[in-house]
């Protein structure tokens, strides 16, 4: 048996953009005893739970709740509404819309791969303008759906759903739109009903601050239309059943009891604060951890500010510096989790997770990490990027009355 003795002092610092930490308030609640997944204490839950994640998705309409990963969310997605053979028309932001078309590829899908080319498509959002000129070319309507990512976790880059919508409300095209939120749900603007977005893909581990396990599909009526005469095969992914014994607070198959106590501790955490109030949180968080990177004179993933995610920072390192090697001296020297470089940007930049239960105190402490260790490993910083988080940070904060009466 392996044994795990790395036990310093403290708490870990997880700051990686997912999973990220599970507060205590969700722990204590997963850990209530199981209950009857059939009796009625378990569908009053079942109710609850499928009433608040609509509120998180800004939705009326129907959201199944998987036991998987998102990447089971991706293929009930596609297996829903698509047929074997159908060309759909994904777009390059980066490692994990990569891995989505890889999917739809051995669904036996015919996916197109739209976007900027090399590594600047993964710097920037998606082009909206490109999907609609394709979709003008595709006058015989081949094309059966577009999906995108909304927040792409590999890069720190959240893409604009509504110009997508728009792009093909302009061309004029029947295609479903597909957007995978996983990383952005609860942490960055989403509004499934009012992009008209056809199914919306996330799961538990980003913002809903959850350990991984739970997955969901926000489903449109015409989505739901679509998957009546869908031919990818599908069992355990299918809507229909799922939705109708939904109704009643229940599910065809065994669900993941204790996770759904979590996500209803979760869903009173972010609708008690607000979900605006948890946007304008991430962002500023956001924007302090951007402000300490450029202040240490590197380079941000992203290269568009007008996109900027909320929930990550992608950080390039300078010429002859492994992005790896620099995680890891952060790691053994100060027990702190960063994200690694995905795909082509393998070794070239490392992610810094500002998401779910961070306020500024964890940013500073993150962001202390991170310039003890860039120092560590030689790189040359410009300025201190922590002082200047504090400053971003302290300037949004309310000062005390000091006036002697």
């Amino acid at each position: 048996m392996l044994k795990l003795d790395f036990h310093p002092a403290g708490r870990h610092f997880l700051q990686i953009p997912g999973p990220s930490p599970v507060p205590d308030r969700i722990l204590r609640a997963m850990s209530y005893p199981t209950i009857d997944h059939r009796g009625p204490e378990f569908g009053a839950l079942g109710l609850q739970v499928l009433a608040g994640i609509k509120k998180i998705f800004k939705t009326e309409q129907p959201v199944v709740i998987y036991p998987a990963s998102g990447t089971g969310a991706w293929e009930a997605a596609l297996t829903n509404t698509l047929s074997p053979g159908d060309a759909v028309l994904m777009y390059e932001t980066g490692h994990f819309a990569t891995l989505w078309k890889k999917m739809a590829e051995a669904l036996g899908l015919k996916p197109e791969f739209l976007g900027l080319p090399g590594i600047e498509g993964w710097r920037r959002g998606v082009q909206a303008d490109l999907i609609e000129e394709r979709l003008r070319k595709d006058s015989g309507h081949q094309i059966k759906a577009v999906c995108v990512v909304h927040n792409e976790t590999s890069t720190g880059v959240t893409s604009d759903i509504a110009a997508v919508r728009r792009a093909i409300d302009a061309a004029g095209h029947p295609a479903l739109l597909l957007v995978d939120t996983i990383s952005g749900l609860a942490s960055a603007d989403y509004r499934h009903d009012e992009w008209g977005v056809d199914v919306t893909v996330s799961g538990s581990q980003k913002g809903l601050m959850l350990p991984p396990g739970i997955s969901f599909n926000a489903v449109s009526k015409k989505a739901i239309e679509a998957s009546k005469s869908a031919r990818l095969p599908k069992a355990f992914w299918g809507w229909a059943e799922i939705i109708e014994m939904n109704a009643t607070g229940y599910w065809p198959y065994t669900p993941n009891t204790n996770l759904l106590y979590g996500l209803n501790e979760a869903l009173d955490m972010i609708l008690s604060e607000g979900l605006e109030n948890t946007f304008a949180r991430h962002e500023r968080l956001a924007q302090a951890c951007r402000k300490a990177v450029t202040t240490w004179g590197l380079e941000i993933q992203c290269a568009d500010p007008a996109v900027y995610s909320p929930v990550l920072t992608g950080v390039m390192t300078p010429e002859g510096f492994d992005a790896d090697a620099i995680r890891k001296t952060i790691y053994e020297n100060f027990d702190m989790s960063l994200g690694t470089g995905l795909g082509k940007m393998k070794g070239k930049m490392f992610r810094i997770g500002h998401l779910g239960e961070a306020n500024d105190l964890t940013l500073m402490a993150t962001l202390a990490g991170c310039e003890m260790g860039l120092k560590l490993a030689g790189v040359k910083l410009a300025g201190s990027g922590v002082q200047a988080a504090m400053e971003v940070l302290a300037a949004q904060k309310k000062k005390p009355d000091l006036k002697v009466a």
